[in-house]
């Protein structure tokens, strides 16, 4: 039975980000590296989005880039210039192309189809058993999530960034593609943190994403019912559905790292590489996929590459004022866009921001509710 180097277990965004990594590196062309996954990714399931300077690394499969973002609630509405960011767009074909494109040159790479069942540690090595076959590796990075650990504690927030949205397509020339609508709060909240997502492709072509940041999820029709209320209210009645996407991306601070052994690393969502406080993943994942990278040359132990940062407390107080008063997304968001210029937000988000320009973000918050949600994560962390 061969032995591969390294196994990847899904070629969903991080399993691929990591693969696309390794093909590019030297490093790598001796390693065997197999990715497994039960379908071939080739179709637009999934659109990224992410704030980024010019000239970065997936530039060339960009689908759309927008310098202005519009952020708004009920008592604030401003459209912003992002400079010196854009705001970038990838639809997931154009990268499942790119990435496998650059794999299939690579003799050591292998792709098999294959459903997992189960995997387990052995003597320097991991064994997954498949569906049609086992296979065997020295190392597994594993992207396949397991949700009952998070739902088996009471300890971290945990919270859902959810949503259905409607690629449309106009007759007339109805939309300003030169903007995103980032967060427009301006929507009936119900008591949720509620927002609508709107991404102009073209002056007739736009993305309607209805999104929660909230515990339990809706029926379907309510996204829809949503959308198409959001779209009369417009003035936009004649239009066609191109396409459809759903979403629901876990928003917690669980340590999902503590699962990593010294030969299986949980990667992507399964470990923790989502932001936290937004449900953003593109952006997160292509820095900690960097960082895996240059890790694997230098150590033998997966259990050691997770570092904790500051960040990760400032989403832990986030989400405990959000999981506690769920309603007040909107003004808390808003004022946040209202007392701070966009890019030192973005920086903030983007986990690049100073120890001076983080306290004075997280200052322009209501003292009261984040000093009680601060203790309230202090005293969790003691327990």
């Amino acid at each position: 039975m061969k032995k591969y180097d390294y196994i990847i277990l899904g070629s969903g965004l991080s399993g691929l980000l990591i693969a696309y990594r390794m093909a590019n590196d030297a490093w790598f062309d001796d390693k065997e590296i197999l990715i497994i996954d039960k379908e071939i990714k080739n179709q637009n399931d999934r659109t990224w989005c992410f704030w980024e300077e010019p000239n970065g690394e997936f530039d060339s499969i960009l689908s759309k880039t927008w310098e202005k973002a519009f952020i708004g609630n009920q008592d604030f509405q401003q459209s912003f210039d992002l400079h010196p960011y854009l705001y970038k767009m990838i639809r997931s074909s154009d990268f499942y192309k790119l990435v496998f494109d650059q794999i299939s040159s690579k003799s050591n790479f292998t792709f098999i189809n294959d459903e997992i069942i189960h995997w387990k540690t052995i003597e320097n090595s991991v064994e997954i058993i498949g569906k049609n076959q086992s296979y065997f590796g020295n190392y597994l990075l594993n992207s396949f999530f397991n949700i009952n650990p998070l739902l088996n504690q009471k300890k971290y927030p945990y919270l859902k960034q959810h949503f259905i949205g409607w690629f449309i397509k106009t007759k007339e020339e109805l939309f300003d593609d030169s903007e995103v609508k980032f967060m427009d709060f301006t929507i009936e909240q119900d008591g949720n943190t509620r927002f609508m997502y709107v991404l102009p492709t073209s002056k007739t072509e736009a993305l309607f994403e209805y999104t929660l940041f909230s515990e339990d999820l809706l029926e379907n029709g309510e996204y829809e019912n949503a959308i198409k209320t959001y779209l009369q209210n417009r003035g936009i009645n004649d239009y066609e559905i191109i396409e459809k996407e759903t979403g629901n991306i876990p928003m917690t601070c669980f340590p999902f790292h503590k699962q990593n052994l010294v030969r299986v690393l949980f990667i992507g969502t399964a470990g923790g590489w989502t932001k936290a406080s937004t449900g953003f993943t593109f952006f997160n994942s292509k820095k900690q996929s960097e960082k895996l990278i240059e890790f694997l040359k230098n150590n033998q132990n997966l259990a050691k590459f997770h570092q904790k940062n500051r960040y990760w407390f400032y989403d832990l107080i986030l989400l405990e004022v959000l999981h506690q008063n769920n309603e007040l997304g909107a003004a808390l968001f808003g004022r946040l866009f209202q007392k701070n210029s966009i890019q030192n937000i973005f920086q903030f988000l983007n986990e690049e921001g100073t120890l001076f320009s983080d306290f004075k973000v997280m200052l322009t918050l209501p003292k009261q509710i984040f000093i009680k949600a601060t203790f309230r994560a202090l005293w969790k962390l003691r327990g």
